[in-house]
């Protein structure tokens, strides 16, 4: 591949994808690795939860300080000076990982991490647009996002999967755990005492062994009787799952944690609202009465064969290995990570499953337990990605170009200087012509998806009987973790190569039906009757094709929105908007569909399609942006 055209220009393939995947690579580390590693190393999720959410604020907040890159020095040298600063960040996390108060301290370098990476978006973004022409931008911006995607799923599927090798490599024999399930299969009730018949092998080698569940049932009755007591299912399965989690907090095996009770009624308590239920009377799908069916349940004990070393302490972590997902191992209310020494190595920690009621066939499911050196092996990830920036530091040091117009601001260097370009900033946005039908474009372009996005995987997973299509997890990750995603990258680049050869104009509103009417494929699909797994693989795939060749349309005018002297920071608070039309409509989406029913609610999703065309009308776009000249 030529680095540089006729012209000298550097080529636009040697920096886009690197310089795009290195963009996303620190948004999965500290939004998605950050929450794996704690787990692994043993924080609560209680604490999880609380610190790590709060690691998203940068990039909510990256309009606010966007002036800044804008007015002192070059977008090239923004870049280049957040990777350098992301590389040095992320081997302090590496460094930070073995130490004794690792938790405060990495959480800190993943807050600054969180704000390099969101000055790194603002910087990236602003080069692209000086670095490329118009035509170019139009061209790549399916290119760009095909590889930041890339570099999501390489963050958390790789890297993880790294981590994981380290660990099973470097500890005991890693335990293998089969989890079989056969709606053929007689269902038996859980038990919690040591059932395995294989004798515990003192003399051998120390190793991790388990009970074997049998083959599962995957229909569970609808009672069940304990000690004499009939019960609902549902109250034996808590039951049980309460049961889990007191014995392995008893015996040692993980630490109590505390669940945070506000003492609040929920609203479904008291029944809907008469808001709610006005709009479900009048608007509301007619449905029979959904009996809701119950997952069963499997438990499967783990133990040590042999006491350990005095003072040892042996760490198992269990996760999925492969086979089906509708075979779930419970994570969010209980731990899989257990804590072995000599004084509960004779006890069996108890792991507790899911299984998808919806199975029709056999079905099987292997999990891994390691317990190898966990610190050791975060410190390699984290050792690998500072690399891999230190590496792409250097390389876009060569690699980027020097646009002409990429020159540092001549607004002066004083402080009262630059925050008067500072407000400048925010004041040349607002003025701009068509401000007010821009900023409507960004919150209602998008409102249909934005309230789709939230119910597909519930509309896919939940039974026929509850207006769904009933589903297994297995199947969900198939059909939208995998047919959906092609289908929109697909429909970005080739919605990139078609505005290029057009122009914007010329295809906004081809894109913009695009964007609504494939919508209808799951209108069509809340009203079949009983379709296959192979129509429904069709019809999100065109729906998510059509979301990405109309999303090329959104990209660009927000490019072409943010033309003039603060195109980087104009640019970033078109992204505020952006995060903020897709947020709004999402949060009432749940509500909406639970009120109105699944095909009630696709219907209403065409209906607000209305809004992504009308605003369409109202926007004056130069015929030539994006076109090659």
């Amino acid at each position: 591949m030529k680095t540089k055209d006729k012209s000298g220009k550097r080529n636009p393939w040697a920096w886009i994808p690197t310089l795009y995947f290195a963009q996303g690579l620190p948004y999965v580390a500290v939004m998605t690795i950050s929450v794996i590693m704690y787990k692994r190393l043993g924080i609560s999720n209680t604490d999880i939860a609380l610190y790590t959410g709060w690691l998203y604020l940068p990039w909510v907040i990256k309009p606010f300080w966007s002036p800044f890159v804008d007015i002192i020095r070059t977008k090239r040298w923004w870049t280049l000076t957040m990777q350098w600063l992301i590389a040095f960040a992320l081997a302090g996390i590496a460094f930070a990982i073995p130490a004794p108060f690792f938790f405060q301290l990495t959480l800190a370098i993943f807050w600054l991490v969180g704000f390099t990476s969101a000055t790194h978006d603002i910087a990236a973004d602003g080069f692209y647009m000086l670095a490329l022409t118009e035509h170019e931008q139009s061209l790549y911006v399916g290119i760009r996002s095909t590889f930041y995607r890339i570099a999501t799923v390489a963050g958390q599927g790789l890297l993880v999967i790294v981590a994981g090798l380290i660990e099973t490599g470097s500890g005991l024999a890693p335990l293998q755990i089969e989890v079989n399930a056969d709606p053929a299969a007689q269902w038996s009730q859980c038990s919690l005492d040591w059932t395995d018949d294989a004798q515990p092998d003192l003399d051998g080698e120390l190793q991790f062994i388990c009970t074997d569940p049998g083959a599962v049932a995957t229909v569970a009755p609808s009672e069940v009787e304990v000690d004499g007591v009939a019960m609902p299912f549902s109250a034996y399965a808590a039951l049980m799952r309460d049961s889990v989690r007191h014995l392995n907090e008893r015996n040692g095996f993980v630490s109590a944690e505390q669940l945070v009770n506000t003492g609040k009624k929920s609203k479904a308590d008291d029944g809907p609202g008469a808001f709610t239920a006005w709009v479900k009377e009048n608007f509301g799908e007619e449905r029979e009465p959904y009996t809701a069916k119950d997952n069963n349940i499997a438990v499967v004990g783990v133990r040590l064969n042999k006491k350990p070393a005095p003072g040892e302490q042996i760490i198992l972590n269990v996760t999925h290995k492969a086979g089906d997902q509708s075979i779930r191992l419970e994570q969010a209310a209980l731990s899989s990570r257990f804590i072995f020494d000599e004084s509960n190595w004779d006890k069996p920690a108890w792991l507790y499953y899911e299984i998808d009621h919806k199975l029709s066939s056999s079905a099987s499911a292997s999990f891994e337990g390691a317990s190898g050196n966990i610190p050791f092996a975060w410190c390699i990830v984290f050792a690998v990605l500072s690399a891999f920036f230190f590496l792409v530091a250097f390389y876009h040091s060569w690699a980027l170009p020097r646009p002409a117009s990429d020159t540092t601001n001549d607004a002066g260097t004083s402080a009262a200087s630059i925050f008067r370009e500072f407000f400048d900033t925010f004041k040349s946005f607002f003025n701009k012509p068509q401000v007010w039908v821009a900023i409507a474009f960004m919150l209602l372009y998008r409102l249909p998806e934005a309230q789709l996005v939230k119910l597909i995987n519930p509309f896919l997973l939940d039974p026929i009987d509850k207006g769904g299509m009933g589903l297994t997890t297995g199947q969900v990750g198939m059909v939208y973790g995998t047919v959906g995603i092609i289908g929109l990258t697909l429909g970005g680049i080739i919605g990139g190569v078609a505005a290029a050869k057009g122009g914007l104009k010329r295809w906004l509103w081809p894109m913009a039906w695009s964007m609504s009417l494939t919508c209808l494929t799951f209108v069509y699909l809340s009203y079949a009757a009983a379709p296959s797994l192979f129509t429904i693989n069709i019809c999100v795939f065109i729906e998510q094709f059509g979301y990405g060749f109309g999303f090329t349309a959104y990209m660009l005018y927000l490019i072409y929105f943010s033309e003039g002297k603060h195109k980087t920071a104009h640019y970033a608070i078109c992204t505020g908007f952006m995060a903020l039309g897709m947020m709004i409509p999402g949060m009432a989406a749940g509500w909406l569909q639970e009120t109105i029913g699944y095909r009630h609610f696709f219907i209403w999703t065409i209906i607000c399609c209305a809004a992504t065309i009308g605003v369409c009308a109202f926007l004056k776009i130069d015929p030539n942006f994006g076109r090659k000249k």
